[in-house]
């Protein structure tokens, strides 16, 4: 079992800036990521734009060089990537960490691969994995997905877009825009404030002018496999439907977090406990990194004020070496 001084669980942007304060302190540390580097950012829609401006997702103040002012995912993959391989990171992809458990002072990190021990373990593992769910009759068809890639496999299709946030603003904008017949299902009574500043208005426009329809105030009440029923505030209507992209926003592994001993807060917000100083949780030694701080406010941490975090954490952990 090989033995290390911090193992940093997710190779996400936060993760990966973990790695590099971790190597220019001369500490011995691992990176352990369940898919390809940035896992998260890889799984965004291939057209996604990002709304920080590419300085604003720089890290350790390696310049981030984009065609516009708002960098396009493919742009940031290239830069992540550069960064981890060119500084030779201690990586390792496709590989799920399992479990975490401390015994003493030493914390035991298993995964579906290997077992590591170390005397510290950050957790900069984001919260795209679990998608939050409608819980209504027919989710589970194959016509309905939490995730979305790419507008063309929707060309031509009656499409249902559930939600109104970014991601659901932007799929539906182009899908529409390659062909797909778009009704937009919005919980509340507006498409959302936070949308991208320059996208909301393009959303509005599209839905005066009867491009995309929308039902606000309305939710799901059923998926069938060519149609779906919404509550309106009136009535249950029933449109015809070929797919369901439900956008509706994700969450952290809560389960994961509670398994280490993490407390979290008994509210809907699920924080988790850390010191805001340290980012060292309840259980000494463990720390949390970027936008799993938030717990359901999922909205608060981003990549830009979150990667002030590693440096940090390892200023935190070298006070502890040197005691």
């Amino acid at each position: 079992m090989e033995h290390f001084n911090v193992v940093i669980i997710g190779g996400g942007p936060i993760g990966i800036a973990c790695g590099l304060e971790a190597k220019k302190q001369g500490l011995r540390y691992v990176i352990l990521e369940k898919g390809p580097i940035v896992n998260s950012l890889f799984n965004y829609p291939t057209n996604m734009q990002f709304f920080s401006s590419s300085e604003r997702l720089e890290i350790d103040n390696i310049p981030f060089i984009s065609k516009e002012a708002k960098p396009k995912r493919s742009e940031a993959l290239e830069y992540y990537r550069r960064i981890a391989v060119s500084n030779e990171l201690n990586i390792k992809l496709f590989e799920k960490v399992t479990s975490v458990k401390k015994e003493k002072d030493i914390f035991s990190v298993v995964s579906d691969k290997n077992k590591y021990s170390a005397h510290n373990v950050i957790i900069a593992t984001g919260f795209y994995d679990l998608p939050n769910l409608l819980n209504v009759p027919g989710e589970d068809l194959p016509k309905v997905s939490h995730y979305y890639n790419d507008p063309h496999f929707y060309a031509g299709q009656k499409l249902a877009v559930i939600g109104a946030s970014n991601s659901a603003v932007d799929a539906a904008l182009e899908c529409w825009r390659k062909g797909s017949e778009v009704t937009l299902i919005i919980r509340g009574s507006e498409v959302g404030q936070r949308v991208k500043y320059w996208v909301r208005p393009d959303m509005i426009n599209r839905i005066n002018e009867g491009s995309i329809k929308v039902h606000y105030n309305a939710t799901i009440k059923e998926i069938k496999n060519e149609e779906v029923l919404i509550q309106t505030p009136n009535d249950v209507i029933s449109i015809a439907n070929d797919f369901v992209l439900a956008l509706i926003g994700y969450m952290p592994n809560f389960q994961f977090l509670e398994n280490m001993g993490i407390e979290l807060s008994k509210d809907n917000k699920r924080l988790p406990a850390y010191n805001e100083s340290t980012m060292e949780t309840n259980l000494a030694g463990l720390f949390l990194a970027g936008v799993i701080c938030g717990g359901m406010e999922t909205h608060k941490w981003f990549i830009e004020n979150s990667r002030i975090h590693a440096p940090m954490i390892m200023k935190a952990i070298l006070a502890k070496k040197q005691a």
